[in-house]
């Protein structure tokens, strides 16, 4: 720990509702069974606005350093870990540490562990210069990965690639994603391309269209100007049944009810963004004659993180992304609230 420094620069929420608040902090220190990582780039997510606002029924922790999307370097580890060396490339994500002996740890559903620690909510994340993470959960990050570009992964990419998974289609079938001009919809299209799936990209206007095409979406609907969206997604879809799945990153409620009456029948919906307050309805006659499927998706397991990042290492996903310095993410938030991102924000930890 001689070389880490005691002083650190951080974004940190003093009181729900924000602002963050640049400022200096303590350089923590890790337990036995953490490491330490020297936080380069950390991807902005739409969850951590949530923290910020404190909007989800969850408790959040106050202070609070947010973020989760993580990508550093290891300095320093606790006197149990033995599996990663100081000097390797790490991520911190959503998923800070978990048990690892429960019923649900046991069977690979660590996100679901009652004592999960979930970073930037209920331990502090990555929007600082050193962060902790459990040295069971980070990522493992190949030597030599441009880290700026592989931070958006550690969590849009893993939660995404894990709801294409929970949604079990196959290649050659097509999925709505709804949401797909943003963060994680940008990447879930990427997947699907690289899986064999044909994506249909749900989102709106020409700027996302573009990234929407560019990305790899094989049609692309703008809600923003349908004036039936449940049609006009059936029309983009083979026989106009509808898409085999739909994957929802919406940050609003409606493209949650619009999603089961466009979805073919025996199709999945599955749910990844968590609007504040809203709820799923579907009619009972319908769901239950079309055989339809509800379907929650939360983060990945560890073993999906590294098949997440495989993709990433083999050149198949690119995430679209913008470099900010750290002092500027109160106006990445101000952006997001605007919903005038495409792509993902990285916000640099030295600046």
């Amino acid at each position: 720990m001689s070389e880490v420094p005691k002083k650190q620069m951080a974004q940190v929420i003093e009181q729900k509702g924000g602002p963050c608040v640049y400022k200096e902090i303590d350089v923590p220190t890790p337990g036995p069974d953490e490491v330490l990582v020297n936080i380069k780039y950390s991807g902005v997510c739409h969850t951590d606005l949530h923290a910020m606002n404190g909007d989800w029924p969850l408790p959040v922790k106050m202070p609070l350093v947010g973020g989760h999307e993580g990508a550093g370097v290891v300095v320093a580890r606790g006197e149990l870990v033995d599996d990663i060396e100081i000097g390797d490339l790490a991520g911190i994500k959503w998923l800070n540490g978990s048990c690892l002996s429960c019923d649900f740890c046991m069977q690979s559903d660590e996100s679901l562990c009652p004592k999960a620690l979930l970073s930037g909510y209920t331990v502090d994340g990555t929007f600082q210069q050193y962060a902790i993470g459990k040295a069971a959960h980070v990522a493992r990050i190949p030597k030599g990965t441009d880290l700026a570009a592989i931070a958006p992964v550690l969590c849009a990419g893993i939660t995404v690639y894990k709801g294409i998974k929970e949604a079990g289609v196959r290649p050659g079938q097509t999925i709505a994603i709804v949401g797909a001009g943003g963060g994680l919809g940008s990447l879930a299209l990427q997947y699907c391309k690289a899986m064999g799936i044909h994506a249909i990209g749900v989102d709106g206007g020409e700027e996302k269209e573009k990234l929407c095409m560019s990305m790899g979406a094989t049609a692309f609907v703008d809600f923003t100007k349908s004036k039936n969206i449940v049609k006009d997604v059936q029309a983009k879809t083979n026989e106009g049944l509808g898409p085999h799945a739909v994957i929802l990153l919406a940050v609003s409620e409606k493209p949650f009810q619009q999603a089961a009456e466009y979805v073919r029948p025996r199709g999945t919906v599955v749910c990844i963004g968590m609007p504040a307050g809203a709820y799923l309805k579907a009619p009972v006659f319908d769901t239950v004659v079309r055989m339809v499927r509800f379907q929650g998706s939360y983060v990945g397991n560890r073993q999906d993180t590294k098949e997440a990042l495989d993709f990433f290492s083999r050149g198949l996903i690119k995430a679209p992304y913008k470099i900010v310095g750290l002092t500027e993410l109160n106006d990445v938030y101000d952006k997001m609230k605007q919903g005038a991102i495409a792509g993902r924000y990285v916000v640099d930890t030295s600046k």
